[in-house]
């Protein structure tokens, strides 16, 4: 007779189900189906709330859904075919993931893995079902992780395992921003000793890239954003100067320019709005000017800029992920906090309980928190 661990069965658990858009998450009773081929069953341990939850909670018309992606949890049963992983492992989930065999994971140069890319459509990525469901009518994904629920069924190219030792309630933050951040730094960007930067939106993501531009020895970070009480907290993770707009005279960029020497190698979009990203580019120098676009715009996808910022020999790169192969890069990057080489604790602005997650939504649209930090109930 097979075992349960062999085929295990259905739970019941506590999820905050979000029914329509900008409405308060509610808790709810759901079924969690069990692990179908190459996934698994998480239990979440800890999950953190990331400004996209907000914006495709704000927007998207997909619903009934369970937001969160950014969570740390333990393996609680596999489906058949996964060798990876066994009962009890630590795991961090991952929004984008890695089959490692699709001509872009073979490539090296690129972690927009085909087969495992951003889901958007709210079912798992193997057969386009979902794996929750309230009295038999189902509830809807998010990115494939749904981390807002007690139990999550993820697939295995989407789960990163991670050392026992490392402390989930804080390894949490590099399953999307933090990582996100320091990627773009040290990946996209492959900033030098003794350059020049600037970041537009000193959130989470910004402030990563500060910490990975400081790590690198960078000579000058601008941080700009347009909530003075950011400031103290930039310092601590590298920022050099802070720029409000609204209290500067002239158009951001020219203060830039002026303060930077004729503008800064490299500049940083983390807010989401694709005139910044134009402000960004005539921010950075003539010649080898970099800017980088991290932020997910809720509105006006489209990009504008004049020919001449391109001929003038600037770049404009994009960043899914700083460019992290999630499953072959992310152990190394909990190594480097383990070994104090990186700082996360300083991201995490609140714990809260998971019933209180409506509340941690509140602090991060009003612009009161970097990272709240929800703990599930043991």
């Amino acid at each position: 007779m097979s075992s349960s661990i062999d085929q295990p069965n259905s739970i019941t658990c506590k999820a905050m189900v979000a029914w329509e858009a900008g409405k308060d998450l509610v808790m709810e009773e759901v079924e969690v189906s069990p692990p179908q081929p190459h996934e698994i069953r998480v239990k979440v341990v800890c999950t953190s709330l990331c400004r996209t939850d907000i914006t495709a909670w704000e927007s998207q018309a997909i619903f009934p859904r369970i937001f969160g992606h950014e969570a740390s949890g333990i393996v609680e049963s596999v489906g058949k075919g996964v060798t990876e992983f066994v009962e009890g492992d630590h795991v961090l989930t991952v929004f984008t993931g890695e089959c490692k065999t699709c001509k872009h994971c073979e490539s090296g140069k690129s972690n927009m893995c085909q087969v495992l890319g951003l889901e958007r459509r709210g079912v798992m990525h193997s057969d386009q079902r979902t794996r929750f469901s309230i009295k038999g009518k189902p509830v809807y994904h998010y990115c494939a992780v749904s981390s807002f629920s007690e139990y999550t069924v993820v697939h295995s190219g989407c789960v990163v395992k991670v050392s026992p030792q490392a402390p989930l309630e804080k390894i949490c933050l590099l399953s999307c921003g933090v990582a996100a951040g320091l990627g773009a730094a040290w990946n996209v960007a492959d900033i030098s000793k003794g350059s020049t930067l600037v970041i537009f939106g000193l959130g989470t993501v910004g402030l990563a890239v500060a910490q990975g531009a400081k790590l690198r020895g960078a000579s000058q970070i601008i941080g700009v954003d347009i909530n003075p009480e950011k400031y103290e907290k930039a310092k601590a993770f590298g920022v050099t100067d802070f720029l409000n707009p609204n209290d500067c005279k002239e158009p951001i960029q020219q203060v830039i320019k002026r303060i930077s020497g004729g503008g800064t190698d490299y500049s940083f979009e983390c807010i989401g709005d694709t005139g910044m990203v134009t402000t960004a580019l005539q921010s950075c120098c003539d010649g080898w000017g970099l800017t980088v676009t991290l932020g997910v715009p809720k509105v006006k996808p489209d990009i504008t800029s004049h020919y001449s910022a391109f001929l003038s020999g600037k770049t404009l790169k994009g960043s899914l992920f700083g460019g992290w192969k999630p499953k072959s890069d992310l152990p190394s990057l909990v190594n480097k906090y383990m070994n104090q080489e990186i700082q996360i604790d300083e991201f995490i602005t609140h714990n809260m309980p998971f019933e209180d997650i409506n509340k941690a939504f509140s602090l991060m649209r009003e612009g009161k928190c970097l990272r709240c930090v929800i703990h599930m109930p043991n």
